[in-house]
């Protein structure tokens, strides 16, 4: 397979990307033409800080080419297209036929997080190692594949969330993930023994994989929308998303919590962690309960 790669300016790189597609490309990306030099500038950040166009200064607008599609064909069609000739700015590099699929799976092995809770992805169910870990009955196993929605088990952020569930959670409580993506930590907290688990999330694609991870692991978690969540606190609200967001939902996510109850919040790195904290003063006092690469957990009781 061959890809064409354009050089592109900040301003051209959507519309390119959006032109070849019309073109026929089977697929387009776009990669900074300044990676890895001193001329690399970050592009994305966290929610309310993403740039108003969604490429770098200079651009690679790189397109997978059908096997029957010439590069010389695509930058024709380009051309008559948008009236421009791309022909100076145009490379092709050859892409290695590979089997993509096992390529893929081949990057996400089963992973340990906390002592007994194991993120098993579908093609690994008959690996000797999960097998063996099988036989401890008190090991708890969740099958996920990576998808759509954030959350594989493989982030600091969830090794701290998952740890303190396993290390907290009891058969009877009520909890609610916020912002709970795949669904990994509702599912890990049901696993735990907890009696009712609600997860939220404004990504309507996360609702849907949820629902799906928690069918496959033999669990019942409603999850829903944030306009969904009736009236009603828990005895343990968790937040897994990042500092930003995380500060404008603090009054929300505190009065979610029962008196005597637990809330616990990631996606904050250990910089962060005092201005969050901070923002949740006036609800609930909160402190690092662990930090793990640059990550923190904070925890508090209300």
């Amino acid at each position: 397979m061959r890809e064409l790669v354009l050089l592109s300016l900040e301003s051209e790189a959507e519309a390119l990307s959006d032109l070849l597609l019309e073109c026929g490309a089977l697929s387009v990306s776009v990669e900074d033409a300044d990676f890895n030099t001193d001329s690399e500038k970050p592009l994305f950040g966290e929610p309310g800080t993403e740039p108003e166009v969604q490429a770098w200064v200079r651009n690679y607008v790189i397109a997978l080419l059908p096997d029957d599609v010439s590069a010389e064909q695509m930058l024709v069609a380009l051309t008559e297209l948008s009236g421009k000739d791309f022909s100076d700015v145009a490379t092709v590099r050859e892409v290695a036929n590979e089997d993509w699929v096992r390529l893929t799976q081949s990057q996400f092995d089963p992973i340990q997080i906390a002592d007994r809770i194991w993120i098993v992805p579908s093609w690994h169910k008959e690996n000797p190692d999960v097998l063996k870990a099988n036989e401890d009955n008190h090991n708890i196993f969740i099958e996920l594949d990576p998808g759509l929605a954030f959350g594989t088990g493989s982030h600091p952020t969830t090794h701290l969330c998952a740890e303190w569930l396993a290390r907290n959670v009891q058969a009877g409580l009520d909890i609610l993930d916020y912002g709970h993506g795949s669904g990994i930590l509702a599912i890990i907290a049901k696993k735990l023994g907890a009696k009712r688990v609600l997860g939220v999330d404004i990504d309507e694609q996360a609702v849907v994989t949820g629902h799906y991870n928690a069918q496959v692991n033999n669990v019942e978690i409603d999850f829903m929308l944030p306009d969904a969540l009736a009236d009603g606190q828990f005895d343990i609200v968790v937040a897994n998303i990042l500092s930003n967001p995380l500060k404008v939902l603090a009054p929300m996510l505190a009065s979610r919590v029962k008196t005597g109850g637990h809330l616990v919040l990631s996606g904050v790195l250990e910089r962060q962690a005092e201005e969050v904290a901070q923002a949740y003063a006036p609800y609930i006092q909160l402190s690092v309960w662990k930090a793990e690469e640059g990550w923190v957990c904070l925890h508090g009781v209300k």
